[in-house]
Parts: C-alpha cells; structure tokens; sequence
C-alpha cells in the first residue's frame, strides 16, 4: 500500500473530533481513493498514535475484538450510543453500538477544505509520472 494514501487516511482520521465518528465509506469517499476496506486496512496496520475507535463500520458496531476498549473510550468521549449501553456499562454483557446517524462526523467547511487538500496531494502523488495506482 502507498504510503502517501496512508499518510492522507492518517490525517483526515486525526481531524475526527472526540464525540463523533465516521465510516470507513466516509474516509475513501472524502479522499476520493480507495474504498471500505483499503480504509480499514490502514486502520488495523498503521493507527498507532490515532483515534482508531473513532473510524468504524456505517453499522455503527466497534472495531472486531476492540469492543470493550471502544467502549470505555466512547464514554470517555460521550460519543452517542444506543443498544444495552447501560447493561454493557455495568456487566459487559449486552449489544450496543456507536449511534451513527446522530455520532457521524459533520465537517465544518474549514474541514472540508483541509481534506480537499489533502485529497489533491495524494491524488498528485498517485497521478505523477511513473507512478503506479494500487
């Protein structure tokens, strides 16, 4: 995998602001490149140093095998959830998951901007000269 396709996944994961989240969809749709599971690909490999609960399936679920650490770090964060949130949050047991449509990441135009920049360095890179598109 690129690394200049890792580096733009990197920061536009790290402008996700605590409380909210997004979709691997959403991160390969702003960049323009990719897709879902290139996404969540740089996500398992490369997240170190970022927010990855913020960066989930559209279901809403957690990260596979990351749920109880997600979990403490979304009501850390007071990231809305819905499901046994309250049973989960007392005995571990129960489902639940982040409540996308009121949790999704709305960026603000500054927002919006930075990541149409970063959108066209990568894809700068990736059009260059010589370069091969994975």
């Amino acid at each position: 995998m690129r690394e200049e396709f890792i580096d733009a996944v990197r920061r536009v994961v790290a402008m996700v602001p605590a409380g909210s989240a997004v979709a691997y969809s959403d991160i390969s749709d702003l960049l323009q490149q990719g897709g879902p599971r290139q996404i969540g690909r740089v996500m398992a490999r490369h997240s170190e140093g970022l927010c990855w609960w913020r960066v989930l399936r559209a279901s809403g679920e957690a990260p596979a095998g990351h749920e109880l650490e997600a979990f403490r770090l979304y009501r850390a964060e007071k990231t809305p959830l819905r499901g046994e949130v309250e049973r989960f949050d007392r005995s571990g047991e129960g489902r639940w998951r982040v409540d996308f449509p009121t949790a999704r990441w709305a960026p603000s135009a500054a927002d919006f901007d930075a990541v149409d920049a970063i959108a066209d360095e990568l894809r700068a890179h990736l059009e260059a000269p010589g370069q091969v598109v994975e």
